[in-house]
């Protein structure tokens, strides 16, 4: 064993006994160190672990600093495990394997968005469908107030925070904006301007403004049918194309192996 590979091990072995009784509080360099890498932190970043996680006590500030925590504990390792034969080259590939190791979970919460906007849109004109027969006895706040405990799980945290706004006294438009921004999917800024139309106007007038309201709703419901349907075909035509796939190779196989057995012959 050489002597920088054993001069790795030993500091390794210190700093985890430090570590291990507290000499060094790695959770307190972490927190010192956080501010400086806020540069880092994407717009949205807060934004999605709210979709995730769905609770209004989050500590964001926590779970980045387990992220910031990830990329230096892996920049310091590889910075470690290269040290023998260390070259420029070197450090740019830890600094790398830091940042991917930093970016991972950020990724992983927009994968999870990504995937969630299709099930919101999907959900989103069934539940308006609801919403609709609600409006038929109530206001639109009232409705939207009595929608949440019927609603489905996904829309909850921004119904209750719509509701909030509007019941605080915001008689505004950007509430109703706030949550078509929550789910930017197909047509939801346009069904939450039409809920907000429908809260301001008259009575005389909410007949008419409810028709369509529901014209639009069906027709948002006949796309997600459609788009359900398609979504079935494109399956089927999948698992088909490998079935065809996966039995054409096995033929072929056979017959370049029969092939091959009769030349040898």
């Amino acid at each position: 064993m050489s002597i920088g590979i054993m001069f790795i091990i030993i500091t390794a072995l210190i700093l985890f006994v430090m570590w291990y009784n507290k000499r060094i509080d790695l959770n307190k360099f972490i927190y010192e160190t956080q501010p400086y890498f806020m540069f880092l932190k994407e717009d949205d970043y807060e934004f999605l672990l709210s979709i995730k996680y769905k609770t209004g006590d989050l500590d964001v500030n926590k779970l980045y600093g387990q992220r910031v925590r990830n990329g230096l504990i892996t920049i310091v390792a590889l910075i470690f495990l290269f040290l023998q034969n260390f070259k420029f080259v070197y450090a740019l590939i830890a600094l790398a394997g830091g940042y991917i190791v930093f970016k991972s979970s950020y990724t992983s919460l927009k994968n999870y968005y990504k995937a969630n906007l299709h099930q919101i849109d999907q959900m989103l004109p069934y539940y308006l469908k609801s919403l609709e027969i609600l409006i038929q006895h109530y206001t639109v706040p009232v409705a939207l107030s009595r929608s949440i405990d019927t609603a489905p799980e996904i829309f909850k945290p921004g119904l209750r925070r719509l509701v909030q706004k509007i019941e605080a006294g915001d008689s505004s438009v950007d509430p109703y904006m706030d949550f078509a921004k929550e789910y930017p999917v197909r047509d939801s800024m346009r069904m939450m301007r039409l809920l907000y139309r429908l809260g301001l106007g008259s009575q005389e007038r909410k007949e008419e403004q409810l028709m369509m309201f529901s014209r639009t709703v069906s027709t948002l419901q006949n796309k997600s049918r459609e788009q359900k349907y398609q979504e079935r075909l494109d399956g089927m035509e999948k698992r088909t194309m490998i079935m065809l796939f996966v039995t054409g190779g096995g033929i072929l196989g056979i017959l370049l192996f029969a092939m091959m057995s009769m030349m040898n012959l």
